[in-house]
């Protein structure tokens, strides 16, 4: 039986560099800190990274909940994320942006 959404993980080239930088976006610190993982607690979810991998856009993309979207985006890009997707209306008053970090080619 599946329960519901627990884990996101991003797969990190630089596990060092990633868990710096998201450690500035998330404004915490991990939880859990290996050479093998990194996880953080957002919300009541994990958000993990995972060393010696590639992002990428084909797989699944997790979205995660803010209570401002556009200075939220703002802050990331001023962070040093690419903007994929400007915040953008999909219908019914829900917005929608997508970054890339600044870590991954």
């Amino acid at each position: 039986m599946i329960l519901g959404l627990r884990t996101a993980i991003y797969p990190v080239s630089d596990l060092t560099k990633a868990k710096n930088w998201y450690s500035r976006v998330l404004e915490m610190e991990p939880y859990f800190d290996q050479p093998f993982y990194v996880g953080f607690q957002v919300g009541g979810f994990e958000l993990g990274l995972l060393p010696q991998g590639q992002s990428s856009t084909t797989g699944p993309q997790p979205l995660w909940g803010v209570a401002d979207i556009e200075s939220a985006f703002q802050r990331l890009l001023d962070l040093g994320a690419e903007s994929l997707e400007p915040v953008t209306d999909v219908g019914e008053g829900i917005k929608v942006a997508s970054v890339k970090d600044p870590l991954e080619n």
